[in-house]
């Protein structure tokens, strides 16, 4: 492929990333907050206690196909097919597994109404099965805006139908409709989109130099899932369904604010640098770039989400979500490596070491686990173990990078080169918004206009005192694309 080809498809989909990613998480945004006001911590909590279970669920039935297709240099109809017939048999077998354990769920958490809305929620795996290989095609091909255009659909449709629910007092059961609704959206979007379709000639061979791959990525995104859901499983037992109620909405605004960045760069990074796999010295360049970029977004974005938490709580869900302030501050910081993380996660798979991704997440999930378990049993609060988690986002950046010298030859000095310059910039950008604010005091409105207007206008002088190549680009690109 081109260099000049490589680098418009790439720019072509972190654009569409960037307005796929941004018109969910704002619409995620604008329902949370209606939602955030009709409902309490205690509904939020127990679909949260749920939620470990749907994920595990999903990422057996997707069992890493999406990403293992994306690495065939030829793919097949049969190659699609025999990854359509087997994520919809596993969605199938999964759900019959947890319908049978949710009493099992229920008596784990004490939560004897978990049974029946255990069963509900988990009708999302086998529902996202049915557009496994539809997805996989889209990720594979770059279809990047039509991804956009069904998260979006997905997200409006979804959105208004939770809150009609909620207004009318089916409480939590409105939450599990809105996610079921999605999901069932954006599968019919995929059938719509992708030319693909399945075939009723079934030959389950074509996985076995899949599986040989993706097995790896299956164990890996389990312990993902358990890695991200950890907290709210350990506070559900130990606490209760308004601690993790109180942690599933800072996160959830965690969430909304590093999946922006890592959605855009997941859309695009592994599939990119699959294609230049083979070039060490290519790949070298085109991923500190790509590396560069995030660092640019992510931190001044993160940070500054962090800096205006407390007015942003109150301003949009109210005074009942007081208690998710402290741990959304915290969470932040830790988010603003998330997506630098995924994007380490993004060159390792791209490189056929799906080994490695997996020993690498099955490591840090074990960590956090003993070091949670072990703050329990000190007494420890939920601050202490989001500090623990938030460190070990921190310190597992460099753990990646040790992998990405081994196979692009990335050093910890270029890594500081490419990181530094953008987290400095944006600690100096959002320590002067905060300044600023506290300062001129007033309202709450006004504080949080203070603190945004002026870190994002200190960020941008920076950069553009600097010189930022990565700015001027964006802009470049943005202009250009304006006048197209």
């Amino acid at each position: 492929m081109p260099e000049q080809s490589l680098k418009e498809k790439t720019a072509k989909g972190l654009f569409w990333g960037a307005v796929n990613n941004g018109a969910q998480q704002l619409l995620v945004l604008v329902f949370g907050i209606i939602l955030g006001r009709m409902l309490g911590p205690v509904e939020y909590g127990m679909v949260g206690m749920l939620t470990v279970f749907t994920l595990i669920g999903n990422s057996l039935q997707e069992s890493g196909f999406r990403a293992a297709l994306a690495n065939v240099k030829h793919i097949r109809h049969e190659d699609y097919n025999a990854v359509f017939w087997c994520s919809l048999g596993i969605g199938v077998c999964a759900y019959l597994v947890l319908f049978f354990c949710a009493p099992l769920i229920a008596r784990f958490y004490h939560e004897p109404a978990l049974i029946p809305l255990a069963r509900y929620c988990f009708l999302a795996i086998p529902i996202a099965s049915l557009g496994t290989a539809q997805g996989a095609y889209l990720f594979r091909n770059l279809k990047v805006r039509q991804q956009a255009l069904s998260g979006i659909i997905a997200h409006i449709l979804s959105g208004c139908l939770g809150i009609t629910l909620a207004y009318h007092g089916f409480s939590y059961w409105g939450i599990a409709t809105q996610s079921l609704t999605y999901l069932i959206v954006v599968t019919i979007c995929s059938w719509y989109f992708s030319p693909w379709r399945p075939t009723f000639r079934i030959d389950f061979r074509p996985l076995k130099p899949l599986f040989a791959f993706s097995s790896k990525l299956l164990i890996t995104n389990i312990a993902n899932q358990l890695n991200n859901n950890l907290l709210s499983v350990i506070l559900g037992k130990y606490f209760n369904p308004q601690a993790v109620g109180n942690y599933n909405q800072a996160n959830k605004w965690n969430a909304t604010g590093h999946q922006f960045i890592t959605g855009m760069m997941g859309s695009v990074a592994q599939p990119v640098l699959a294609s230049i796999s083979d070039d060490r010295e290519r790949s070298l360049r085109v991923f500190r770039k790509i590396l560069r970029f995030c660092a640019f977004l992510a931190f001044p974005a993160m940070f500054g989400l962090s800096i205006v938490t407390h007015e942003l709580i109150l301003l949009t869900v109210g005074e009942k979500w007081t208690g998710s302030i402290p741990l959304m501050q915290l969470l932040c910081i830790g988010g603003a490596f998330v997506p630098l993380n995924t994007l380490f996660s993004s060159l390792i798979i791209s490189q056929g070491k799906s080994d490695i991704y997996m020993g690498n997440i099955i490591a840090q999930v074990v960590l956090q686990l003993i070091t949670v378990l072990v703050l329990i049993q000190l007494g420890g609060s939920i601050y202490a173990m989001v500090v623990v988690n938030v460190c070990l986002n921190i310190v597992w950046l460099f753990v990646w990078q040790g992998f990405a010298r081994r196979f692009i030859g990335l050093k910890v000095k270029a890594l500081l080169l490419d990181l530094l310059p953008f987290l400095c910039s944006a600690l100096l950008a959002c320590s002067a918004g905060w300044l600023s604010a506290y300062m001129a005091g007033g309202p709450l409105a006004v504080t949080f206009l203070t603190k945004v207007i002026v870190a994002a206008g200190c960020y941008f002088l920076v950069m553009r005192i600097a010189r930022a190549e990565i700015m001027q680009e964006c802009i470049d690109y943005l202009f250009k694309k304006k006048r197209a």
